[in-house]
C-alpha cells in the first residue's frame, strides 16, 4: 500500500482478529498501534518501537491465503481480515557457557548447539528475517566453524526469534548468532583501550557524584534537564564534549 493511499483511506475501519477475537480499527495504522486503539496496553511485545529491538515479533494469516507470514508489529501495516499473535518471547534452546571459559573456536559453536547439523537448507529461516539477513549463510558458517563470519553476517540480528519459529529442524538461530557474536568480540577483536580506561574510572567512583544528584533530583526536573540537554553535533568529530564537561 502506497503512501498516497494510505492518506486516501486514513478514515478507513478494517477488521482484525488477535487472539480470535475481532476488532475494527484504522487501515492506516500499524499492528501495534491498531492494538493500542483497539485498547490493548503492550505490557510486553513492545520496545523500541521503531524496528530495532524485536519484541514485537508477529505471526499472522490474511483471507484466502494459506501462508503464515511473519514480520514486527511495530513496521508491519494491519490488512482487512488479518488474524494475528505477538510473540515477544520465543523459548528456544539457549545453552548455559561460561564465555571467559571460551576460546572462541568454531568447535564450541558446535559443542554448545549440536543442532546446527540438523539444518537442511529450506531457507525459512532467511524468509522469515525482518531485518533481510540471510540466515541460512550465517548457519552454514556455523557448521563450517567460522565464527568471525557467523558473526559479522548476523550482525544485524534484533534477536526477535521468528528464524527459529518457522525452523523444521529445531534450531535457534539467533543463539547461534549472539554466541559467535560475544566468542569474536572477546577473543578475536582487539580490546578498546578507551573503554577500559572508562571501566576503571567507574570503579575509581568518577560519577558517584553525579549519579547522586540524579537520583535525588525531581521527576518534573528530570525531565527538563532531558529537554535541555546539550546533543553532539551530527558532524561532530571524536574530541567533542559538552560545555558542560565535569562527568565526561
Amino acid at each position: 500500500m502506497t503512501e498516497s493511499s494510505l492518506k486516501e483511506r486514513v478514515d478507513e475501519l478494517v477488521p482484525i482478529f488477535f487472539m480470535g477475537k475481532r476488532y475494527l480499527v484504522p487501515v492506516t495504522l500499524t499492528i501495534q498501534k491498531a492494538l493500542e486503539y483497539a485498547g490493548y496496553q503492550h505490557i510486553r511485545g513492545c520496545g523500541c518501537r521503531g524496528g530495532i529491538c524485536g519484541a514485537c515479533a508477529t505471526v499472522f494469516r490474511v483471507p484466502d491465503s494459506y501462508k503464515l507470514q511473519v514480520g514486527l508489529a511495530c513496521q508491519t501495516l494491519v490488512q482487512p481480515g488479518m488474524h494475528l499473535m505477538i510473540l515477544p518471547y520465543y523459548p528456544g534452546n539457549r545453552a548455559v557457557f561460561d564465555i571467559g571459559a571460551l576460546k572462541g573456536d568454531g568447535g564450541e559453536l558446535a559443542s554448545l548447539y549440536p543442532e546446527i547439523f540438523r539444518c537442511i537448507g529450506c531457507n525459512a529461516c532467511t524468509q522469515a528475517c525482518p531485518m533481510d539477513i540471510d540466515v541460512m549463510h550465517y548457519m552454514a558458517l556455523a557448521i563450517r566453524g567460522d565464527v568471525k563470519g557467523v558473526a559479522e553476517a548476523s550482525f544485524d540480528c534484533i534477536m526477535c526469534g521468528l528464524c527459529a519459529s518457522r525452523c523444521p529442524a529445531e534450531e535457534v538461530q539467533f543463539n547461534v548468532a549472539i554466541l559467535a557474536r560475544r566468542l569474536h568480540a572477546r577473543n578475536g577483536l582487539p580490546r578498546a583501550a578507551h573503554l577500559e580506561k572508562q571501566v576503571r574510572d567507574i570503579a575509581a567512583g568518577k560519577y558517584e557524584e553525579s549519579l547522586r544528584a540524579v537520583m535525588g533530583t525531581a521527576p518534573e526536573e528530570l525531565r527538563q534537564l532531558y529537554k535541555d540537554r546539550e546533543i553532539e553535533p551530527d558532524n561532530a568529530d571524536e574530541d567533542w564534549k559538552p560545555s558542560d564537561a565535569r562527568f565526561v
